[in-house]
């Protein structure tokens, strides 16, 4: 089954990508950085760049002859906090930041270079923008998440496994604890309405999902859902992994979850952010400044079923489910 846009899933439409044209001409060799919070091994790492590079082609820029592009990719800390001083070093013309993650690792060096987000949940809470609107720093990009994506989680996973009365979910508490907050009004009102218990579930560290999901597995009637964060990407194969063995249904933020064996993904396109990025990385490099670009929501969202791993866990899945997939997985 073909990917396509199932924008139907959040009952709304999103707006409509406006035409931009700066007059201001390219006259010389361009330099970028691009810091990705990943894993270099992990798969998804090179369709990001890929799809990041196709845009900037299509717009004109071509590595080599008119822009240079630096990289920096680590899923460390430590790592990532020196590529942000090395990226700063080159004084590139400005930065691409994959995540809220590598945009807190910029931020702590003062940096002051124009910052294009990739993806960023609550960025005017986590203090990146001052409003969505009108950013008004040297920061903007794209939104990774939808408030009323929550709830929807919430109705997948009863649609999937109509047995699931308590929900865990699982969130990041040292990195990000806005992204919670962020979603979890939605989901908690989805749940009263459904009459399931949402449970607040908080790790730190990958001991912590194997004690958590450990607990999750003893109660049959429990179900899971991820809260999107660089930390959970990272250690997907953990989740995923404990959640088959648990024989948890567990519904997850991105595509690559389902695809790397999880049972539900519903989420943005990342790969499509990744592409629509190097349009704003054109405007600034022509003269537009991030204070004035609107922080932009997702346009595309991809819901993938695993038909694999339902079966699996012994659960059929709806066929209107699967209807509404973009991806099915057999």
């Amino acid at each position: 089954m073909r990917r396509r846009d199932v924008l139907s899933l959040l009952g709304g439409a999103v707006a409509p990508w406006p035409l931009w044209a700066e007059a201001q001409q390219v006259d010389r060799m361009r330099v970028i950085g691009v810091m990705i919070g990943f894993s270099e091994n992990d798969p998804t790492v090179a369709l990001r760049i890929a799809n990041f590079e196709q845009g900037l082609r299509e717009l004109g820029w071509i590595k080599g002859r008119n822009i240079q592009v630096h990289y920096r990719i680590s899923a460390e800390r430590e790592a990532l906090q020196a590529h942000a001083r090395d990226l700063m070093a080159l004084q590139p013309d400005l930065i691409v930041a994959g995540s809220s993650f590598v945009v807190s690792a910029l931020l702590r060096e003062a940096c002051t270079l124009p910052i294009v987000f990739v993806t960023a949940v609550t960025p005017v809470a986590k203090g990146f923008v001052t409003a969505l609107q009108r950013p008004g720093g040297n920061l903007t990009g794209f939104s990774n998440s939808i408030p009323s994506m929550g709830g929807k989680w919430l109705e997948l996973l009863k649609e999937v496994a109509p047995g699931v009365a308590r929900v865990s979910i699982m969130f990041n508490s040292d990195r990000v604890p806005q992204n919670f907050s962020f979603f979890f009004p939605q989901l908690e009102s989805v749940a009263a309405s459904m009459a399931v218990e949402p449970i607040a579930t908080p790790v730190r560290s990958p001991a912590d999902i194997e004690s958590v999901l450990a607990d999750i597995g003893r109660d049959e009637a429990q179900g899971l859902v991820i809260i999107p964060d660089n930390f959970m990407s990272i250690h997907r194969a953990l989740i995923i992994e404990q959640a088959a063995r648990l024989r948890l249904p567990a519904i997850y933020p991105f595509r690559y979850f389902a695809t790397d064996g999880g049972l539900v993904a519903c989420g943005p396109d990342i790969l499509d952010l990744y592409r629509r990025t190097s349009v704003y990385v054109d405007r600034i490099l022509r003269g537009a400044k991030p204070a004035d670009l609107p922080v932009q929501e997702p346009a595309k969202v991809d819901l993938v079923v695993n038909l694999r791993t339902a079966e699996a866990l012994g659960l059929s899945v709806p066929r209107i489910v699967i209807a509404r997939a973009s991806e099915v997985i057999e």
